[in-house]
């Protein structure tokens, strides 16, 4: 069978440019084995992963909202959205390009940069500019001066599903004048099914293949070291069950997972490889990531809210309740603020040159005895 496409209105937002109430559609592509992903058009947010476990049981494994006001309401938690025009974080929300230095907007606490600024990839309604069975296409043209950015830069973001259950997303972006560009997405999973919380979390094992890791500071900006990952939490090279390791966070200042891995021997490659596994043994559900980045941040939503401790629950798809290393994320990336370490790699872009990110999310049923065995 081949891959089905579905269109259907989701609702309406306002333009943050115009002002205007435009209408947001949904693109949903479906395979022959039950699996489907729903991208919509404010934020080019992916909104839905569907997909069977070992038992043929259907579930959204991927966080999100059922309306627009829901994405408007929790956007300092970026469900699912892409993070632009650079992702993660600018120091001081300033960089320097020869003699001249570049002032970009401060949208966290007014000390640095985040995720693009005050009106991100994430808040922008895309164009659909294809649509078929082999994908949908977005396009936004990002223009000169947004968020203190230079150049016009214009982006395309094609998504695409096939019958092995692979996920495709391509990220490609083209300018007018030097600027920087770092582009990536913010979904939030969960392989035990979207609102399965913290005790669905805690019951997958995460691999990736990275030694180091982006030191950061108290503030989450790096220092510009790699820091090799050998006897601490962040050896995952070895697959390990994210809720013992999320318990020896708890003396942390940072009580998770939110760092960005060195993969792909950090650089960007002319191919993608994977760099990342995770598995829910009880579901017998694997998300593979494969990408062309040097980078991937893993994330276990530690700033969702802690219903414990009294936070305003944030309420997600068919009610359920969105919540504190409930998920986690897999945005692959170049290094944050890397127009201010020359010895990252570059995030720069040059009239006449390509940008182009690929990632694949490769999911699978893997239902060997060693997998499912707590089910046996």
């Amino acid at each position: 069978m081949p891959i089905t496409l579905e269109e259907e209105i989701f609702g309406l937002a306002v333009n943050p440019f115009t002002k205007a109430p435009e209408m947001v559609r949904r693109y949903t592509l479906s395979n022959s084995n039950r699996m489907s992903i729903s991208v919509i058009q404010l934020g080019a947010i992916i909104q839905s992963v569907r997909m069977p476990d070992a038992y043929e049981k259907v579930d959204d494994i991927c966080l999100g909202f059922d309306d627009i006001a829901s994405y408007v309401s929790t956007k300092a938690a970026y469900i699912g959205g892409t993070l632009g025009r650079v992702a993660n974080r600018v120091a001081n929300g300033e960089y320097v390009v020869g003699e001249t230095k570049v002032q970009l907007t401060k949208n966290f606490q007014n000390k640095y940069q985040l995720h693009g600024g005050l009106v991100g990839f994430d808040s922008v309604i895309w164009e659909v500019v294809q649509k078929s069975e082999d994908g949908i296409v977005f396009r936004h043209v990002s223009a000169h001066g947004h968020e203190g950015y230079p150049g016009t830069l214009t982006c395309l973001i094609s998504y695409w599903l096939d019958n092995e259950n692979r996920v495709g997303v391509r990220f490609e972006a083209t300018t007018d004048r030097r600027t920087a560009v770092n582009i990536s997405n913010h979904a939030y999973y969960n392989l035990a099914g979207h609102g399965a919380g913290f005790k669905g979390l805690a019951e997958h094992t995460v691999e990736i293949a990275a030694s180091k890791i982006v030191e950061t500071d108290d503030a989450q900006i790096p220092t510009g070291q790699l820091i090799n990952v050998d006897d601490t939490v962040f050896d995952l090279r070895l697959p390990v069950l994210l809720g013992d390791r999320l318990m020896q966070f708890d003396e942390s200042l940072i009580d998770g997972y939110d760092n960005c891995f060195v993969v792909n021997g950090g650089s960007v490659q002319s191919s993608m490889n994977m760099v990342a596994k995770l598995v829910h043994p009880p579901s017998c559900r694997v998300m593979e990531v494969w990408t062309n980045q040097p980078g991937m941040q893993f994330y276990t939503a530690n700033n969702l809210p802690d219903e414990k401790s009294g936070d305003v629950p944030m309420i997600g798809k068919d009610c359920t309740h969105y919540v504190k290393h409930g998920s986690f994320c897999v945005e692959t990336e170049k290094f944050p603020d890397s127009m201010n370490h020359p010895e990252f790699p570059s995030i720069f872009l040059e009239p006449g040159e390509k940008y182009v990110h690929e990632v694949m999310y490769w999911f699978k049923v893997e239902k060997s005895w060693n997998c499912c065995s707590n089910n046996a």
